[in-house]
């Protein structure tokens, strides 16, 4: 890590409080309460940080979003919290993000579980989302069911309106406003649909699972050789019949997998 990178305090929720410790990080629009009810399961046998990462649920904004300062975020609520070979899972963003930490700072984890992103530039963008986000006026409308309204002009699909108003906050001028930045996200789409770069010889060699929707592409098999050179011990699993959010499509099969991890 540059000594110029600036953190900030990442909000978090936390659940159990025995056994090793678990840190997960949400993906792109999302926040730790998208992963409360895995998080539950896992506090059976963790004690479970569940983050917003910088400029998501309630964490600090900021101008910057590179995958370095993300995960010197992660790694100062590490410190901060005094944990010790942490489990990390991470789903899209925070999947790149838990990548970056992992081959910065392999000393800090005992295990990483990657859900459904490889550490490589993506071509596509999220204007779709983005328009639907800047296409609710968020100053007259008067319910939820109105902002929906207004993103189902932008959005199709119903499962991802219902995520993206997870981000509607009610404000206290009685207009309503969105918890993510969008204004930093959209300035750094390009970074996070990117990658850091990485030498030859960054690599996990710990326990490292990545987990892929069946029916997604995020990770092609076209990306399984950069993996397997950066992360020789790394297992893959598909699960049938989801796309791009197993935890949420798929949960039991989700929690199958991880338990299978975990406990082997």
């Amino acid at each position: 890590m540059g000594v110029s990178v600036v953190t900030v305090d990442l909000n978090y929720t936390r659940q159990g409080d025995q056994g090793p410790p678990l840190i997960i990080l949400h993906g792109l629009f999302g926040s730790a309460r998208n992963w409360q009810n895995i998080a539950k399961q896992l506090a059976e046998h963790y004690t479970v940080y569940a983050l917003d990462l910088r400029n998501h649920g309630a964490s600090p904004h900021d101008e910057v979003m590179d995958y370095p300062s993300m995960a010197a975020d992660v790694i100062a609520f590490i410190d901060q919290h005094k944990l010790q070979d942490v489990i990390l899972l991470g789903h899209s963003l925070g999947g790149k993000v838990a990548v970056q930490l992992a081959l910065s700072a392999a000393n800090r984890l005992s295990k990483l579980i990657v859900v459904d992103i490889a550490p490589v530039r993506y071509t596509h963008n999220f204007d779709e989302v983005l328009s639907g986000f800047y296409h609710v006026p968020l100053d007259s409308i008067q319910s939820r069911k109105e902002a929906d309204k207004y993103l189902a002009e932008k959005i199709s699909s119903p499962s991802l309106r219902q995520f993206l108003l997870q981000n509607l906050l009610s404000n206290t001028s009685g207009g309503y406003q969105w918890r993510v930045n969008l204004a930093s996200i959209d300035a750094n789409m390009h970074t996070i649909m990117g990658f850091t770069d990485l030498s030859a010889n960054q690599t996990f060699d710990k326990p490292c699972l990545y987990i892929k929707g069946a029916k997604s592409t995020y990770l092609a098999s076209r990306y399984q050789p950069l993996i397997a050179e950066h992360f020789p011990s790394a297992e893959l699993v598909s699960i049938p019949n989801v796309g791009h959010w197993p935890h949420i499509e798929s949960p039991a099969e989700f929690m199958m997998c991880l338990n299978e991890f975990l406990n082997g």
